[in-house]
């Protein structure tokens, strides 16, 4: 079994396959739609072999269906066949919750990205549950205004550090985990990262990807 992953990225698309040394960045952005996306993954892949593909998504996925057009994205990503684009079985699931799977060590896990927005899941007794905490309010907005990259380009890495470690916290409280990994882009840039935390790898969304198909989690 060859797998090909694709990490959808509201700033970049990340693709890697079974085998292959290195990961391929291709950039999205907010009008990007996978009719702009499926002719760039096949042009790079093209010498890429894989019978199956794992696609981490930044929505709501339900039983391998998006379920929601992407904050970060274009549309039309709820009505395109995915399978048949790629003509193989294809999993798709939140692309937080496929960076979570890549950084499991069977423990109670709480996923935190710090990327263009904020992606969240958890992993509890091998079962994988996506979350939407990105949008839940805070402040004046929500967490998501305040820990993405938006807020952080335009208030800088001091300000912005403080409310991620607010929002560290405050899930944290919530959710009760056992471990808490932190990722995204800008995971990077905290400079302290808290007690209970670790920092995950630009892996990890691969590892996630290649762990579907090849390790038993509920869904």
């Amino acid at each position: 079994m060859k797998i090909l992953v694709i990490d959808i990225g509201g700033s970049n698309i990340k693709i890697l396959a079974t085998g292959q040394p290195e990961r391929i960045k291709i950039p999205s952005g907010s009008t990007f739609s996978p009719e702009e996306m499926l002719p760039l993954i096949k042009e790079h892949a093209a010498d890429w072999k894989y019978d199956r593909v794992s696609i981490g998504f930044p929505g709501v996925v339900k039983n391998n269906k998006i379920l929601s057009e992407p904050v970060n994205l274009g549309s039309g990503w709820e009505t395109f066949d995915f399978d048949g684009a790629f003509n193989c079985p294809v999993k798709i699931i939140n692309d937080a919750a496929m960076q979570a799977l890549g950084g499991y060590e069977n423990k109670k896990l709480l996923f935190l990205g710090f990327g263009t927005g904020l992606g969240t899941a958890m992993i509890v007794n091998r079962t994988i549950i996506p979350l939407e905490g990105g949008h839940l309010p805070y402040k004046k907005s929500t967490f998501e205004s305040y820990v993405g990259k938006e807020y952080l380009q335009k208030s800088g890495s001091k300000r912005w550090e403080k409310h991620v470690g607010n929002c560290i916290e405050k899930f944290a409280h919530v959710f009760q985990p056992d471990d808490i990994l932190l990722g995204g882009g800008n995971s990077k840039l905290i400079t302290n990262v808290p007690e209970g935390c670790r920092l995950g790898t630009n892996q990890n969304a691969f590892k996630g990807g290649f762990r579907l198909w090849e390790e038993d989690f509920n869904l």
